[in-house]
């Protein structure tokens, strides 16, 4: 079980401030790496929350892999988000505040899988032809890019 997964066994469905960190993840045609999560059936990025003792950049590396099989390489920050926007309740009842950290990189290696505890797909799209059922917390963190 993971950090915020142990906290909510605790807490129960208590608002939370969760660390985390998301990642564009391209492919060689600069197409976006997308999943679709199996908590609402929405699509989103690669992302997750910060485990203890972990960085930011590890925790994008690290929920890519799992999401999708893929490994992205080199990370460029390109901002922090929080605040209202970042405000998001989970299917399940769950609330948290999320302060994330987005990052841009290229993926390098492994396998694309299209499923997981946590995904039913993941698909590569081009910016122009994303899909219209973002997660809100995608909708906003793709706003500028």
């Amino acid at each position: 079980m993971g950090y915020v997964l142990d906290l909510r066994q605790k807490v129960g469905h208590q608002p939370l401030v969760v660390a985390g960190a998301a990642v564009i993840a391209c492919n060689a045609a600069d197409e976006i790496l997308l999943v679709k999560r199996t908590d609402n059936q929405l699509w989103g990025l690669p992302a997750g929350s910060t485990e203890p003792g972990e960085t930011v950049q590890q925790t994008a590396q690290r929920e890519c892999r799992e999401e999708t099989g893929l490994t992205v390489g080199a990370l460029e920050l390109i901002d922090v988000f929080s605040g209202p926007q970042m405000h998001y309740v989970y299917p399940n009842g769950d609330v948290i505040d999320s302060v994330t950290t987005l990052y841009r990189g290229r993926i390098v290696g492994g396998t694309l899988k299209t499923t997981t505890n946590e995904t039913s797909a993941a698909q590569f799209f081009a910016r122009e032809t994303l899909p219209s059922t973002l997660t809100p917390l995608t909708k906003w963190l793709l706003r500028d890019q």
